[in-house]
């Protein structure tokens, strides 16, 4: 009789030892690999086409061999590819929002049927997938679909919307839109089976097309073929810079690549935080790169069980032996610098192999800190208090997420709430659902992922007018002003009017001023205003920083009260404010009270704002809380258009979500705005929050761009100012609110008749979201 070599339950539990490991079957993504003989082509209109001129670029694995080749697009790609996206966008937009939610919900059953295969080829290609994820975000949006009739009648969708993308876990074709995909090239064969899989189940050919190639070269060459085009871009800066002037708005989402933090308190639960930061940090395939901050009270016993936990790992394959050289000078560096390594095992004094490293004790300022190199590294930073804690967690110039590790609940929303961060994960890490929304802070992003980002107000600002970029010298922007003049002492002009900075009417820092026309520039002269420029944008933030961060933890029914009491004080100065816009416009006397009642109406509307628009759903497991926040110190351009009523408009979106903000009043009707500024005094707003500076407009405009506090900038100008902007505000990186100011009217938009989808788009643009997670057992 034969001895059996199976082992029974008894004798596996006593040795404790594992299971052969399951080798993961590729077998139906390679069919498919196969069935496109390892060719991969562009997908425009519904199906696989070859490029224009036969080029392809080849996608090897770790290993160096060939997992499949993939069409390099040029022009004539792309202008097929933009035809079809039109023709797609009609199709698509045309279904009514059940029909649209039906396809959605039939994309979710074909995910679910080739879930395997999708995950398979991921793995081929080394991308990072989560097909649960997909599948979440489909129902999420057919949800939204189904809704958008009977709650989102005054929304509709973008258009054509070209999205580069280095993740799959992204949803591309929502709520009406059609879609250009550029993917990275480890994502192109996922992205592509994807749309292939999406169209045999019923989206409109046209409605997804997939571009491969060179990412930010085909981002420009897409905005200047394609005539009706918003771009959502993963790492934009280079594309904001390329495409200025062209009338392309580009949002950047949360990027790959973001240094977030994972920070252990002594409160923690040790073991299970260690197990955690082992699994983020040296993941095969991470998106961010984390930075290890520990508590000194339990640093030693966190060093001490990552040194039991790493002590069996094996060296982690880098792409390539370039990428072991950066590995190896970073480690070398941070030695010279004083840091200790704790490592898996010995370093292989060749190949691109190294094994997973714990850099213990390094400074903040530590380039493997600032700028880390890709390969299995954990910078290790001690801090001592809370504070210490979050000084360490915002020093990173990325905010996309950070993980908290303690017991105190208390202590960990009391961090969660003062991290600049999107998403905040308490005790877990790396969980995201589409209900909730996701900003980037700082400089991981400028757009919102989950919601209704892909849907913009019937009434809100018309896109900027697609034009060629303008020939201009960005250096000498706005430094060709007209001659100061400086009014003489006899002149009873000279102090009727004064700008408003840190709580008090002043005059500029030059003591220089511009002289103001009447109506039409008929000869004469109404008064003259102060000529403001850089330092005294800069006296304006100084004091908007400094009253910004108590002024948003001030509940939202205090914010409101004081909203009420500037609509008051308006109320008040009615009639001067009312002779203003009629010495300053020209219009009647009726149109100009008009205009006043409006503005205080518009302030009471956002009174009440403040305490009706709160954070988002929550999530069906755990807990979680959708947090919107303030943006922190804005600079405003305001248009020539209804000067006061737009300027409360403004003024109400930006200080009723807790912001502080630096406006510019129109350079040609500057008067209504100053004499706002007696209501300004007698308000209870804290001194600082609100500032007005007059001048010319582009030198202000400049000053507001190049200053690194301020983190949003709304302007109405000219086309030279809005490229400006595009190409300026990058780094770091601004919330950008465009529009042309053609002959004194802001486009489209009626400032008199704003829809409240209009007011709530504003509303979501003086904000970003943080999403904090507590996951339960």
């Amino acid at each position: 009789m034969a001895v059996s070599s199976t082992k029974t339950v008894y004798e596996i539990f006593q040795s404790m030892e594992y299971g052969p490991a399951a080798t993961s079957s590729t077998a139906t993504a390679q069919a498919w690999l196969e069935h496109r003989s390892r060719s991969l082509g562009l997908f425009i209109d519904g199906k696989f086409v070859c490029s224009a001129d036969g080029r392809s670029c080849s996608l090897a694995d770790s290993k160096g061999s060939i997992v499949c080749s993939t069409a390099c697009a040029e022009e004539a790609d792309i202008s097929q590819c933009a035809s079809s996206a039109v023709n797609g966008f009609k199709s698509w937009s045309s279904l009514s929002c059940n029909q649209r939610a039906k396809v959605l919900l039939r994309l979710v059953s074909v995910l679910g049927q080739h879930g395997q295969c999708l995950s398979e080829l991921c793995e081929l290609c080394e991308a990072s997938c989560a097909t649960a994820a997909l599948i979440r975000l489909l129902q999420f949006y057919s949800s939204w679909a189904q809704l958008r009739d009977a709650l989102l009648t005054d929304w509709t969708p973008l258009g054509n919307l070209f999205i580069v993308l280095f993740r799959i876990n992204e949803c591309f074709f929502l709520l009406g839109n059609s879609v250009v995909v550029v993917p990275g090239q480890s994502t192109a064969p996922p992205v592509l089976l994807l749309a292939q899989l999406f169209t045999g189940a019923g989206l409109p050919a046209g409605a997804l097309n997939v571009l491969t190639g060179s990412d930010i070269t085909l981002g420009v060459k897409v905005a200047q073929n394609h005539k009706n085009v918003s771009l959502l871009f993963e790492d934009g800066v280079m594309l904001c810079k390329a495409t200025a002037g062209m009338g392309v708005p580009v949002a950047v989402s949360p990027c790959v690549g973001s240094t977030c933090p994972f920070i252990i308190f002594e409160s923690a639960d040790i073991n299970s935080a260690v197990d955690e930061v082992m699994e983020a940090a040296f993941r095969k395939k991470k998106e961010v790169f984390w930075v290890l901050c520990v508590q000194e009270s339990v640093v030693d016993s966190v060093v001490a069980h990552l040194r039991l936990r790493m002590a069996k790992m094996k060296c982690v394959t880098l792409p390539s032996e370039a990428d072991r050289e950066r590995v190896d000078a970073a480690v070398q560096e941070a030695q010279q610098l004083g840091a200790t390594l704790v490592q898996s095992c010995a370093d292989p004094t060749s190949g691109a192999q190294y094994p997973s490293t714990v850099l213990c004790g390094v400074a903040p300022s530590s380039p493997c800190v600032l700028n880390p190199c890709p390969g299995p590294l954990l910078p290790l930073m001690t801090f001592r208090s809370n504070t210490e804690a979050v000084t360490l967690g915002n020093h990173s110039p990325h905010g996309q997420a950070a993980s908290i590790w303690t017991e105190d609940l208390t202590l960990a929303l009391e961090t969660a709430q003062r991290l600049s961060v999107g998403s905040v994960w308490v005790n877990s890490h790396s969980i995201c659902d589409p209900c909730l929304p996701v900003s980037g802070h700082k400089d991981s992003g400028t757009c919102t992922d989950g919601g209704q980002e892909f849907l913009r107000p019937s009434s809100s600002s018309p896109p900027l007018p697609r034009s060629s970029p303008v020939s201009m010298d960005y250096t000498q922007f706005g430094t060709e002003t007209s001659p100061p003049i400086i009014p003489a002492e006899s002149d009873p002009a000279r102090y009727s009017h004064l700008q408003f900075v840190a709580g008090k009417a002043c005059k500029s820092v030059s003591g220089c001023s511009v002289a103001v026309q009447p109506p039409g520039g008929s000869g004469g002269l109404l008064a003259y205003c102060p000529d403001g420029g850089r330092k005294d944008v800069r006296n304006a933030v100084e004091a908007a920083v400094k009253v910004q961060p108590g002024w948003m933890k001030k509940s939202p029914s205090a914010r409101a009260q004081s909203l009420y009491s500037l609509a008051k004080g308006l109320e008040a100065k009615r009639r001067d404010i009312a002779a203003a816009i009629n010495t300053q416009t020209g219009l009647s006397m009726d149109e100009a009270e008009k205009e006043v009642e409006l503005s205080i109406t518009r302030l009471s509307v956002w009174a009440a704002y403040c305490d009706k628009v709160l954070g988002g759903p929550m999530p069906n497991s755990g807990s979680a809380l959708s947090i919107p926040e303030a943006l922190g110190v804005m600079g405003v351009v305001l248009p020539d258009y209804n000067p006061l009523l737009s300027m409360v408009t403004v003024l109400g979106a930006t200080i009723a979500t807790g912001n502080a903000v630096i406006m510019v009043p129109s350079q040609k009707y500057p008067l209504p705005v100053l004499a706002f500024i007696k209501v300004l005094q007698s308000s209870d707003l804290p001194a600082g929050l609100v500032n007005v500076i007059t001048g010319s407009r582009d030198q202000l405009t400049v000053a507001l761009a190049n200053h690194s506090v301020i983190k949003a900038i709304w302007y109405w100008g000219s086309a030279e100012g809005c490229q400006y902007l595009q190409y300026t505000c990058t780094s770091p990186l601004k919330t950008l609110r465009l529009c042309e100011d053609q002959e004194g009217k802001d486009g489209e938009l009626d400032w008199t008749r704003c829809r409240p989808s209009f007011l709530e788009e504003m509303w979501r643009s003086a904000v970003q979201w943080k999403s904090v997670w507590i996951p339960t057992a």
